[in-house]
């Protein structure tokens, strides 16, 4: 049994929908349903009666969600106490980052900071963006740096946690370039066949992001999936060799696009999307535990903000 399936099912119980307690946990509702039933078959018995609407639990069911509160706090409190006799790393700050945002932008972002900041001490936590917030919300990291589009917002609480922007990233289709520098697949101009297409994994969350893209493009030609993966580095390898196009925000191509072993797939500002890069953290008043060097950071990058 795994301690995610206990979260998953107190989401179930708090929401009484499939759908929506799906989203909330960042994965697909299959998934979800899936996770739910491995639930049920530890359980031995239905903790759901999926003959209502919206979602009531069974007998079983309330039984269960209140031990699983119980559980889930009793190994956070846990957890917190034996961070507490931690004495190193106070100096280090343990970033939690999807692993796009890991490989292109805080490398740079990190050299960037030191230069006003100063030296930073840093844990590098490269997840999944549903992980990744997880991390936060458990109080496994002290910053989470994540992507934000208003049609895919991050599930936290203002009341608890704030953030602030750190920039801004265009997520649009590239392909590998033919000796004259034209992309070998386009996604504009007439096309007679299906356009070779490498996408993100289901339930990824530049999936979602490229899904909505795709809906709202007019002019889109279809598109065959051949290959999908959760990383964009994935994509990205498969695109410089000429396997079809793939959606990639533009920090992971920016050197590629100079030596031109990848070019734009469609015309300048057609089918692309805009998303924000946003830091945040839990607020100091209820946070479990604060590292002065991560509340200095914090202020540093607040002050900067207000400073433009």
């Amino acid at each position: 049994m795994e301690t995610k399936w206990l979260e998953d099912f107190v989401s179930l119980a708090e929401t009484r929908s499939f759908s929506r307690s799906a989203q909330l946990r960042h994965v697909t509702q299959p998934a979800f349903s899936r996770r739910i039933q491995a639930l049920e078959a530890w359980a031995g018995t239905d903790l759901v009666d999926r003959s209502s609407y919206p979602t009531r639990l069974t007998a079983a069911g309330e039984t269960l969600h209140a031990q699983a509160l119980e559980i889930l706090a009793a190994l956070q409190a846990s957890r917190n106490m034996m961070r507490s006799h931690q004495v190193g790393g106070l100096d280090m700050i343990d970033f939690a980052v999807p692993h796009t945002l890991a490989f292109t932008f805080f490398p740079h972002w990190l050299m960037e900071l030191k230069a006003g900041f100063g030296p930073v001490k840093s844990r590098l936590i490269a997840l999944n963006v549903h992980d990744a917030v997880l991390h936060l919300v458990e109080g496994a990291c002290d910053l989470l740096i994540s992507y934000h589009h208003a049609s895919q917002p991050l599930q936290l609480s203002p009341q608890r946690y704030e953030m602030l922007s750190l920039g801004r990233e265009t997520l649009a289709p590239y392909a590998r370039g033919d000796d004259a520098g034209h992309p070998l697949f386009r996604l504009d101009g007439p096309s007679d066949q299906p356009v070779p297409f490498l996408g993100f994994a289901a339930g990824a969350y530049m999936a979602r992001l490229v899904d909505l893209l795709i809906k709202q493009a007019p002019d889109m030609p279809p598109l065959d999936p051949i290959y999908e993966t959760d990383m964009a580095e994935g994509l990205k390898a498969m695109a410089l060799e000429g396997h079809g196009v793939a959606f990639l925000p533009f920090s992971s191509v920016r050197k590629e696009l100079k030596s031109r072993r990848l070019v734009p797939a469609s015309a300048a500002g057609h089918h692309e999307l805009t998303m924000e890069i946003r830091v945040y953290r839990e607020k100091s008043e209820s946070a479990r535990h604060v590292k002065p060097v991560a509340e200095s950071l914090w202020n540093f990058l607040k002050a900067d903000k207000e400073s433009l």
